[in-house]
């Protein structure tokens, strides 16, 4: 199966002596930020890298819009801005011309979570139907991406991926799940545009693994449509991701697969602990990122039928894959091979890769305020926990608030 890529560039554009990636020139990460912009990037990181005002202002922020004080403005002119496109796919629209003139993708991310009635879950499949479709008419837009969870229950995933039986009610609520997947799938296939299904929690993740496998061997007979997400912060996963190519390699289709380290560790260590069962979390960072980049090396070693996202804000990791890139003369804009970061972070990472001619994209959360705060929150909590992530962005920052001083 040889993969059509209408936007190859010969790979004498990019001869091995070609001058080395590095994430270290801020000129590049930041052009597309403003003075002003980049002081308030400063002042929110500076505020995210402490723990204590963490936590006080997310149960803070939390009372304020259950007993709907007048926040959201603030909000929406400080962390919403730093890490969301707008409140609406039109309000994403100027985010979204800002990275076009930097070669560099949009992601679409409806980032409303936590429903739990079939009135809003058809209302967000409505939602996530509408980024296919936006997606169709715009080149800058090179996937898409949903949650199953914002489709129906957890509940119902839960029941599903332990194999449990169905009720009736159950198994509508499962034909109605398939069905709303099955458009999206059906429409971005249709639009030539790339979905991501994202992962989620590891009790709920088997009944995931199973649609996205199901939407793949329908949809990925040309080239990969549907992407299955892997966190590889689970010790499982690199043993997943070998089956899960070789069962599409047999079956004659694409498997398409993003690779994230994982979002959940803190809830699935303490979920374990409390259940009594064998964490699937790895026993350190030092295994998360050996099974990540060995995922990386696996991918390039099967590109005759995977098509991969490397979605990171490891620096090691990203220049893992573009130097192997490169040695195995792979073209940088090889539509097989995609990196992506999250809106408002690792700028230093995004903007260096596409400058240098690889295939960039960043996920652009959107959503009414309050209904992405949990997004919001998880994004500043994440900040606050890794290690060395607001210092490095605090670093950087600062470095080029000074050399723009000096300039």
């Amino acid at each position: 199966m040889e993969p059509t890529n209408k936007s190859t560039v010969l790979k004498s554009d990019f001869p091995p002596q070609a001058e080395k990636l590095s994430f270290e020139d801020t000129r590049v990460a930041f052009a597309s930020k403003s003075d002003k912009d980049l002081r308030k990037a400063y002042y929110l990181f500076r505020l995210v890298s402490s723990q204590a005002m963490m936590v006080l202002g997310k149960h803070a922020t939390a009372l304020a819009l259950k007993i709907n004080l007048p926040i959201k403005g603030i909000v929406k002119k400080t962390i919403f801005n730093q890490f969301c496109g707008g409140e609406t796919i039109n309000e994403c629209a100027s985010t979204t011309k800002i990275l076009d003139a930097y070669n560099i993708g949009t992601i679409l991310d409806y980032s409303v979570e936590g429903k739990e009635t079939e009135a809003e879950f058809e209302a967000g499949f409505r939602e996530i139907f509408r980024t296919v479709e936006t997606a169709d008419k715009n080149p800058h837009i090179p996937f898409c991406v949903f949650k199953i969870s914002g489709l129906c229950r957890n509940s119902l995933l839960e029941k599903l991926s332990a194999g449990k039986d169905l009720s009736e009610t159950e198994s509508a609520a499962y034909l109605r799940l398939k069905d709303r997947v099955e458009a999206i799938c059906k429409r971005a296939a249709e639009a030539g545009t790339p979905v991501f299904i994202d992962a989620e929690e590891s009790w709920i993740q088997d009944a995931i693994d199973n649609l996205a496998m199901e939407m793949m061997s329908k949809y990925n007979q040309k080239k990969a449509i549907v992407y299955n997400t892997l966190q590889m912060y689970r010790h499982d996963r690199m043993a997943h991701l070998v089956l899960a190519q070789a069962q599409a390699e047999e079956n004659g289709f694409f498997y398409g697969v993003k690779l994230v380290r994982g979002a959940y560790m803190e809830k699935e260590r303490f979920r374990a602990e409390e259940k009594g069962y064998i964490s699937p979390i790895q026993p350190d960072k030092a295994a998360t990122d050996r099974d990540y980049d060995a995922a990386i090396q696996f991918c390039l070693n099967h590109l005759n039928n995977v098509y991969f996202c490397a979605g990171t804000h490891n620096e090691d990791s990203s220049l893992l894959l573009a130097a192997e890139m490169d040695r195995l003369e792979i073209d940088r804009n090889d539509e097989r091979i995609f990196f992506a970061q999250l809106f408002g972070m690792s700028d230093h990472i995004s903007f260096n890769l596409s400058k240098a001619s690889f295939n960039v994209a960043k996920y652009v959360p959107y959503g009414p305020v309050k209904d992405v705060m949990p997004y919001l929150i998880r994004r500043a909590e994440e900040n606050t926990s890794v290690q060395g992530q607001t210092g490095r962005e605090l670093n950087l920052i600062t470095r080029e608030i000074k050399r723009r001083k000096e300039a």
